[in-house]
């Protein structure tokens, strides 16, 4: 949203570092979490600062000895015979596969997830998976745990950071974003058992001891399509722990990952037929 229209939809008091850090403290964030942020930075109002502030109020909040992670996915370093935003002609693929730069988790950029998540991964002491499709990044006590050994194969499954925050009993913080980003429910796709469920072959170039591979591997076909109705179901269960509230201008979501990723398997195994 460009920057005009955010302070002209919401023309109160700008928001400051001051201001999210007691919202988020207010909506539940205590110090030591291990958290997983999606944000919509548009939804907060005009923040002082931008991502910076977000970025640094969440810091501030969770502190040293807490973990703070983020999708930073790079969709963009995908096999081009996938692409429909926008789709490229048919004689461009291979020459897209044989040349494209591998992918670089200190250089890479995140691609169609924000302003935040792409600063985030530049910061000191925020490391990153190697993954060329779907990296996360982390800072914090934690984040070594959270984005080593990110499988090639499989990429938000059982060897995913999704999988590692599964184990450290993460919390899921929806920062003015809807369920439709809520990267968790991938989890569930590939630990529920439905019909539609099939295994596909993704592409990527990655660096292999110092050289460029255009890499091949297996994967299923994970979709986000009914990410809001599946979250409009999981809030309707009234989940234990869960809180929702503003921060800053936006409505925000707090909630156990683990507890999510629980119901999405069920959820997923009954809706998708």
């Amino acid at each position: 949203m460009p920057e005009s229209d955010v302070v002209r939809e919401h023309p109160g008091a700008p928001i400051t570092k001051e201001r999210l850090e007691s919202d988020l403290a207010a909506l539940g964030l205590a110090p030591g979490s291990v958290v997983l942020v999606h944000t919509r930075l548009s939804a907060l109002g005009w923040v002082c600062g931008g991502p910076v502030a977000v970025v640094h109020a969440l810091q501030s909040v969770l502190r040293t000895y807490g973990t703070l992670a983020m999708p930073t996915h790079s969709g963009g370093l995908s096999d081009p015979e996938l692409w429909e935003n926008p789709p490229v002609p048919k004689e461009w693929w291979q020459t897209i596969r044989d040349t494209m730069p591998p992918f670089d988790p200190d250089v890479t950029p995140t691609r169609g997830i924000g302003a935040t998540p792409e600063l985030f991964r530049t910061m000191p002491n925020v490391l990153r998976s190697i993954h060329p499709h779907v990296s996360f990044a982390a800072w914090g006590e934690k984040a070594v745990e959270v984005v080593s050994d990110h499988s090639l194969e499989f990429c938000l499954g059982e060897g995913s950071p999704l999988a590692s925050l599964y184990d450290l009993d993460a919390r899921v913080l929806l920062l003015g974003a809807g369920f439709a980003s809520c990267t968790c429910f991938h989890l569930a796709e590939y630990r529920a058992e439905y019909r539609t469920k099939d295994r596909v072959i993704l592409g990527g170039p990655i660096a292999v001891d110092g050289h460029r591979r255009w890499k091949t591997f297996p994967d299923i076909n994970y979709s986000s399509d009914d990410f809001d109705d599946l979250g409009r179901a999981y809030l309707k269960s009234n989940p234990a722990g869960l809180a929702e509230g503003k921060v800053g201008e936006g409505d925000s979501i707090l909630f156990s990952l683990r507890d999510a990723v629980d119901f999405a398997v069920r959820w997923l195994h009954r809706h998708r037929t």
